[in-house]
């Protein structure tokens, strides 16, 4: 997530309490650049639209980067 105003690190907190608040079933791993969801496909991306979503709403323009990899990456070294 990347907000295009002053301020950002507020806005960045909100959105990963977001994500953690409605996780459910989907595993959240959080390091300094990135954050990683696992779980199925439809429910990451719901919880990721709804999110991103809210958050655009709320800001105006943000730009999120996400990749999706097929098959579960928890076992990945060097992301932690």
């Amino acid at each position: 997530m990347y907000p295009l105003q002053d301020g950002y690190k507020p806005k960045i907190k909100e959105f990963l309490d977001d994500i953690n608040d409605r996780a459910g079933d989907i595993e959240i791993r959080s390091s300094n650049m990135s954050t990683r969801l696992f779980g199925t496909f439809d429910a990451v991306t719901a919880l990721l639209n709804h999110a991103m979503r809210a958050s655009m709403q709320k800001y105006g323009k943000i730009v999120f980067v996400c990749k999706y990899l097929q098959g579960d990456a928890r076992e990945l070294k060097g992301y932690d």
